[in-house]
């Protein structure tokens, strides 16, 4: 892979659900890269998209839905138009998936160490003596005491925060580039949250593990990603790194959801609110899909739907920003 090519690059990505009623569309022309070692955080309300865009990523959206335009790369290989057991290859040996339950992911007939050892031996041809004994080590890296006991435990002698480690034991098991992460820690109270999180944090140092973070928690996104991706009614509607996303949000939707948490050690009389709710797909409004919700709507936004353009270090999807879009372009001719 070149120096400066992306782990994984999305390309103009749409999913549709075709219906009786018509087509919906769920995922709207998404672009997005993330690089060796670096975590993506993607965030927005139920119903943005970002679930849809993962599951997009590693082969498993539910039919009817599909990809219905756009491409997904991963080190340079286009994998959406893969034949579903070339896909299943990939998805266990090159990405890895961890998902909000963990239960959902566990067999709860076998042991966390039968199910770990029949996944390595799936990906990677090693012996049942040497597949328990990678088992082990990865139960231990997770941080699971007692692993030498544990690993001949059923998934229902686990606490939830522990269940959520061997999932990601699982994930790792054949060291895979890319980790998509779906809501990983809703489930968990603060204090696990805070361990799976610096969890998932060494593992992007020590393995250069790429990880998609999906959630709504802008708290996990501040406190784990390299950059923010902010998804609205099936688009990008601001991408950039965390700290000027999450200190100086350029689109009207981020600032809203930035003034909507309550910061430590600052007295605020009421927090922002965002009048309205995420429009259904059957009911995505013409232009800029978050104009009825919009404190600074203009007429253009009513008519016209705004792609990424640059604002600063960021990208945002707003015509807000278009004056500084011509700028660039100046600049750059």
């Amino acid at each position: 892979m070149p120096a400066n090519q992306p782990l994984l690059e999305v390309k103009n990505l749409r999913v549709e659900f075709p219906t009786r009623r018509g087509v919906l569309v769920a995922v709207d022309d998404v672009s997005l890269h993330i690089d060796p070692g670096e975590v993506l955080g993607v965030v927005g309300e139920s119903g943005a998209g970002k679930s849809m865009t993962g599951s997009a990523i590693i082969g498993l959206l539910e039919p009817p839905g599909r990809i219905a335009a756009g491409e997904i790369l991963l080190d340079g290989r286009r994998i959406d138009n893969l034949p579903y057991e070339q896909m299943r290859k990939v998805r266990g040996n090159e990405i890895g998936a961890i998902f909000q339950d963990p239960l959902t992911s566990l067999n709860p007939l076998y042991t966390v160490g039968r199910q770990l050892v029949e996944s390595i031996q799936t990906h990677i041809p090693v012996g049942e003596k040497e597949a328990r004994g990678r088992a082990l080590d990865l139960l231990k890296e997770v941080g699971i005491p007692g692993a030498e006991e544990r690993i001949d435990h059923y998934p229902h002698q686990f606490s939830g925060g522990m269940r959520q480690r061997v999932v990601i034991a699982l994930a790792l098991c054949a060291e895979p580039k890319l980790i998509i992460a779906d809501e990983p820690t809703t489930a968990l109270d603060v204090s696990i949250q805070a361990q799976i999180i610096s969890l998932l944090k060494r593992l992007c140092r020590e393995h250069r593990t790429a990880v998609m973070l999906v959630t709504h928690d802008m708290g996990v996104i501040a406190e784990t990603a390299d950059r923010v991706a902010v998804m609205y009614a099936g688009r990008i509607a601001e991408v950039g790194p965390v700290q000027d996303v999450v200190k100086r949000a350029k689109h009207p939707y981020t600032h809203g959801l930035m003034g909507s948490i309550p910061t430590v050690g600052h007295e605020v009389e009421k927090l922002t609110q965002i009048d309205g709710s995420m429009p259904r797909l059957n009911a995505i409004p013409p232009g800029c899909a978050f104009n009825p919700r919009c404190p600074k709507v203009f007429d253009r936004c009513r008519t016209e739907r705004p792609d990424l353009m640059p604002a600063e270090n960021s990208e945002v999807a707003c015509w807000l920003f278009e004056d500084r879009r011509q700028a660039t372009a100046a600049a750059g001719d």
